[in-house]
């Protein structure tokens, strides 16, 4: 396999991990419209397979392709291919039954989960400051959900009920996600696990196709598209291919704990396309309770920073500086 490069360069990492988030939120208002026409299994498949060619040829030239064809554990890819298969579906249902500023918000709740999950299942000490970090940006997703938490109401209100859990089920998919990729990367190369999710998640969103032969639900049953949607479908995975090699470019420039706060720039770009495009403005409560949910995530995010440097300095402490002669 080449060698990658790995440079400390904040300006350019930045840059591109902005250019990704801007372009995912752009992926998001393309699926957005695709589905009020096609149901979010058929528009996760294109979201996959168009963006698939472009990963292949990104990790060839890369000098990665050979390597991310060979994984240690190709189980553990297949479940993180459910899990983030799964998260994507409920998302674009969920971005067709809500506003986009609203699905973003209500997004930032997955690193919350994360830390929940990670000391479940991979055994994270989490002291009080994390706990407290997530009680903040709990709140806040309940702020964000209050309005929705209706009983009975039209089919309207209904229906925007359901998108909301249905975003806050892809927030607790992405947190398993996450929680199993750091399992992956002990055994397995970035290359492969951004290859195995792209395969995994073309395969499993096709598998929606017969299942909406077999069960008379308009919600599972794909469409002939027209062309304008088609289009849209198509420019989904490109544009969605583009920001997962962006994001992942991002990493050899900057270090994660650098890079993650620049993820709430997607609510600026949310609002901002959702103004212009669906004329959607966000109300107080989505402001308020994004607002929560960031400082949660900021302060999780800095803890994490924290603890990193502090095993970083025990290792060095630790390490013998010479023998004696």
């Amino acid at each position: 396999m080449a060698a990658t490069s790995i440079e400390h360069r904040p300006g350019r990492a930045i840059a591109l991990k902005l250019g990704a988030v801007f372009l995912f939120t752009v992926m998001a208002a393309i699926i957005k419209i695709a589905t009020e026409t096609v149901p979010a299994g058929q528009a996760v498949f294109f979201r996959s397979f168009f963006a698939f060619p472009m990963i292949i040829l990104w990790l060839w030239q890369r000098g990665d392709l050979r390597h991310g064809l060979k994984p240690s554990n190709l189980m553990g890819h297949v479940w993180r291919g459910i899990f983030g298969t799964t998260a994507m579906g409920l998302t674009f249902g969920g971005l067709s039954l809500l506003p986009l500023p609203e699905v973003t918000a209500i997004g930032y709740a997955t690193p919350l989960f994360t830390v929940v999950f990670a000391a479940l299942f991979l055994g994270e000490r989490v002291r009080l400051f994390r706990l407290s970090a997530v009680a903040v940006g709990l709140v806040g997703v309940l702020i964000v959900l209050y309005p929705r938490f209706t009983i009975g109401g039209d089919a309207v209100s209904q229906m925007a009920t359901l998108g909301a859990f249905m975003v806050l089920g892809a927030s607790i998919m992405r947190a398993l996600v996450q929680v199993h990729v750091r399992r992956l990367v002990q055994t397995d190369s970035t290359a492969a696990i951004v290859f195995f999710f792209s395969l995994t998640a073309t395969v499993l969103s096709f598998l929606t196709l017969p299942l909406g032969m077999l069960v008379d639900w308009p919600a599972l049953t794909w469409i002939m598209p027209g062309l304008p949607v088609g289009l849209l479908l198509i420019c989904s995975g490109l544009v969605g291919g583009v920001a997962q090699i962006m994001i992942t470019s991002s990493f050899r420039f900057g270090p994660v704990s650098m890079l993650a706060p620049f993820d709430y720039a997607s609510m600026i770009f949310a609002t901002l396309i959702g103004w212009l495009i669906f004329s959607e403005i966000p109300t107080p409560a989505i402001l308020i309770g994004a607002g929560l949910v960031m400082t949660g995530g900021v302060l999780i995010i800095w803890r994490e920073r924290q603890l990193g440097l502090d095993r970083s300095k025990a290792k060095a402490s630790s390490t013998p500086q010479g023998t004696p002669s």
